[in-house]
């Protein structure tokens, strides 16, 4: 490693590890229903926490004039409500801190000439796509502001992808700058990419499942309500529509993509040996193997127990741990040697 960029690639570990913090509480604020508790935002006076009473009775009422509380949680106190506005102020209040935390050390390498050229310019996009996330986390947020006590699943599913894109470039910079190995390996390279692609479909589904609120339906493991394809799989128009629409057919796709992912991690632990080049890419299949294991149990569990939160943030974590160690593979085998 250059000696250069040794507190770059600190820094990136620990822009990583606060990425993940910010994945697992957005995952702890969605599933206690506590995203919409916050009906305004306020970038900096946002900040401050309510202080006093009166100031938590002036954003209880704010939050009582919109649908969640009109529709769903109607009739809930006060310290109700100051449980799912915290969860929803730490979230936030995260977001502000990882700006802050990317924004002034990357100033500081640009300004010494630690990052130059493509790092500095994919450096300087990371910062962009942040900012961007903050406006995109509002825009779901605002969905569900309006007529609909619920966040639009799309909205809720961009908000997420964006989150991962970003943590996996610069975890993908993070193994460039400490020059982790590559060889090149053109089988195991195609197979990874297969893997990786079937992987982040069935995380934007999972975004749905979660948007839809289909994890508490079909509480049943391997069959839904006793099939294979349970009823009322295809009854949007037109018919594209359920795949997206429709919360049967979105846990449905959501079921059939796990099984997939997992039978192309065992695919890739049979041949690995066959294919590999070197031993950091076995290691890094087993890895991957022992995830996909992990994350097809926990998916089972946590639908069969509907939804628990601590299981259903673990069930999230581990799929964003293993979407890095799946793109810790694909840097391994790189298309040239």
């Amino acid at each position: 490693m250059n000696p250069v960029h040794r507190p770059v690639v600190r820094w990136l570990d620990l822009m990583c590890a606060l990425i993940l913090l910010m994945v697992l509480v957005g995952g702890v604020t969605r599933l206690t229903d506590s995203g919409l508790s916050m009906v305004t935002w306020e970038p900096i006076l946002g900040a401050i926490p309510p202080r006093t009473e009166a100031e938590w009775q002036m954003r209880f009422d704010q939050y009582r004039a919109h649908p969640e509380y009109q529709f769903i949680n109607k009739g809930m106190s006060l310290s109700e409500f100051k449980v799912i506005y915290f969860w929803e102020y730490i979230h936030r209040l995260l977001g502000r801190l990882i700006g802050l935390v990317y924004a002034v050390p990357l100033g500081w390498f640009l300004v010494s000439g630690a990052v130059r050229g493509r790092l500095a310019v994919l450096l300087v996009l990371g910062l962009l796509l942040g900012g961007l996330q903050g406006f995109i986390g509002w825009w779901m947020v605002k969905s569900g502001l309006e007529q609909n006590p619920y966040v639009s699943p799309f909205r809720l599913m961009i908000h997420l992808s964006l989150a991962l894109f970003l943590l996996s470039m610069l975890w993908w910079l993070r193994l460039e700058l400490s020059g982790s190995p590559r060889d090149s390996a053109p089988t195991l390279r195609r197979a990874s990419l297969v893997f990786i692609v079937i992987l982040v479909i069935q995380i934007l589904y999972g975004a749905l499942v979660a948007g839809h609120n289909a994890g508490f339906m079909f509480n049943t493991f391997p069959l839904m309500l006793g099939r294979v394809f349970p009823p009322g799989m295809m009854t949007f128009e037109p018919a594209w529509v359920n795949l997206f629409e429709n919360a049967t057919t979105v846990q449905w796709m959501h079921r059939a993509l796990a099984w997939l992912v997992l039978t192309a991690a065992i695919m890739l632990r049979i041949f690995v040996p066959r294919w590999a080049a070197a031993d950091h890419h076995v290691r890094v299949l087993r890895v991957i193997f022992a995830l996909t294991l992990l994350q097809f149990a926990l998916g089972v569990a946590t639908l069969l127990l509907k939804v628990p939160v601590w299981l259903g943030v673990a069930h999230q974590i581990n799929a964003v741990l293993l979407l890095l160690a799946s793109v810790r593979l694909i840097y391994s085998v790189p298309s040239r040697a």
